[in-house]
């Protein structure tokens, strides 16, 4: 049985949407930079005091958490054919909570393989690394989604380890471009990764 998607196919669709929305991926990575750099100056602010310290890591945390759903959300709908929009980044309240108790428990799995020897880290990053998607698209509890991710990416498991060392190529080559390449490789690889995620979930 072949593969359910092929990696060129996946980068070439996020190429095309990329080419097709310039100017909406330009301004939507501006605006998340902008925030977190607000971020960084408040926190520079307060590094004084470890408890403004600690609240403002914690606030840092959440956006970063509330930024990666809006990602989701935005490459769900482009992939999808449907617009985007700069709301999209900051409307995702309704599965924060979810989203946010997943989060932590990949981490720890993820943490926890890497510990035993590196490898079932890797393994455990590949096997759940869609449950973002799942709870954003479908609305599924932490565990339903983590056991989701299980379920679509059997058999592929391989092939998405391939398609996530070229993913870190493109960004690692959009690094070097005077980090400039970012505004590129990071919008491409994005909807590739959820282009893949469609093609696993049907």
């Amino acid at each position: 049985m072949g593969n359910k998607f092929a990696i060129g196919d996946a980068l070439g669709k996020g190429w095309s949407v990329f080419k097709a929305n310039v100017g909406f991926f330009i301004l939507l990575l501006v605006v998340a930079w902008l925030v977190f750099f607000v971020l960084g100056i408040v926190g520079g602010m307060v590094q004084n005091s470890a408890i403004l310290s600690a609240i403002m890591g914690l606030v840092n945390w959440a956006v970063q958490i509330l930024i990666g759903i809006g990602f989701i959300k935005i490459a769900l709908k482009m992939v999808d054919g449907q617009k985007g929009e700069i709301s999209d980044l900051f409307n995702g309240k309704d599965v924060f909570i979810a989203y946010l108790l997943a989060s932590i428990l990949y981490g720890l799995m993820v943490v926890i393989g890497s510990i035993l020897l590196v490898i079932p880290g890797i393994i455990a990053a590949i096997v759940f690394m869609f449950y973002g998607y799942l709870i954003v698209d479908k609305g599924l509890s932490p565990i339903d989604a983590l056991k989701k991710s299980m379920e679509i990416t059997k058999g592929e498991r391989v092939h998405l380890f391939l398609f996530i060392l070229a993913v870190v190529l493109v960004n690692v080559l959009g690094a070097i471009c005077l980090l400039v390449g970012l505004f590129v490789s990071i919008p491409v690889t994005l909807i590739a990764n959820a282009d893949i995620y469609r093609k696993l979930s049907v």
